[in-house]
């Protein structure tokens, strides 16, 4: 295990994530509660980067973080050379809506709604034509091979589809990170596996830098290099290392 302060591999040399000094706490019944602790690391372009440790150490609360989700106690997020904790709420969104792409392990899908309509919601959201929209929801429905699946309700797709979608959803604006948060931790075995290798295809594909918060062994193993979270801190793991951080378990 080393320090993650300055390693990269050799997949790009641009900086898309840079954080210096990073702390999160929480207050709960008067007292303060450090669930991040002066961390540092930078993840690249292109990189498949997997962030594990044991349940309850704070990898979601680092990841929504990555996302602009929440925000730091104190230190820095850059994303692309720009500290966007400094802006204000409205660029930091329009910033998230742009730039970054979400997969929950509940997929968080409008019941209501058709696999297109899902798909097509962020770009409606950020004031895009009905028929642009529209468009571009096809084109990714199309190479995630759901075509035959465009006017179902969503409810009506078996798990392993429905996350699909919502891999969809997340890519139709074409965003530079993908921000996944235990992807496959609500399927079984098989769909997992699908869904983790169509995920990682699009990152080879679309160079999309992927960030994943996962206790599935397999995933983080095929992951260029995976960040370890123990006491609040970061440390790079070797694939030896990934079991004695709760993955798999």
């Amino acid at each position: 295990m080393t320090n993650t302060k300055d390693i990269k591999t050799n997949k790009s040399s641009e900086t898309v994530l840079e954080v210096q000094s990073l702390a999160k706490s929480f207050k709960s019944n008067g007292q303060t509660i450090q669930v991040l602790k002066n961390i540092n690391c930078n993840i690249y372009a292109g990189e498949a980067v997997g962030i594990v440790g044991a349940s309850g150490v704070g990898k979601t609360t680092f990841l929504h973080i990555l996302g602009t989700l929440d925000r730091p106690t104190s230190g820095t997020v850059r994303h692309f050379g720009n500290d966007v904790f400094s802006w204000p709420d409205s660029k930091l969104s329009t910033f998230r809506n742009k730039e970054l792409g979400f997969v929950f392990q509940f997929h968080h899908l409008l019941p209501e709604f058709s696999t297109l309509e899902n798909v097509m919601m962020p770009c409606l959201i950020a004031g895009e034509s009905k028929e642009t929209a529209r468009q571009k929801a096809l084109e990714i429905l199309n190479e995630l091979n759901l075509q035959e699946r465009l006017n179902l309700p969503v409810n009506q797709l078996s798990g392993g589809e429905q996350q699909k979608v919502a891999m969809a959803r997340a890519l139709v604006h074409s965003p530079r990170i993908l921000l996944a948060d235990e992807p496959t931790g609500n399927l079984d075995e098989k769909s997992g596996e699908k869904v983790a290798e169509l995920m990682l295809a699009l990152n080879h594909k679309h160079n999309t830098t992927l960030v994943v918060v996962t206790h599935n062994l397999a995933l983080a193993k095929k992951m260029d290099r995976c960040l370890g979270l123990l006491y609040g801190k970061i440390v790079e793991l070797s694939s030896d290392d990934l079991q004695n951080f709760g993955v798999g378990a």
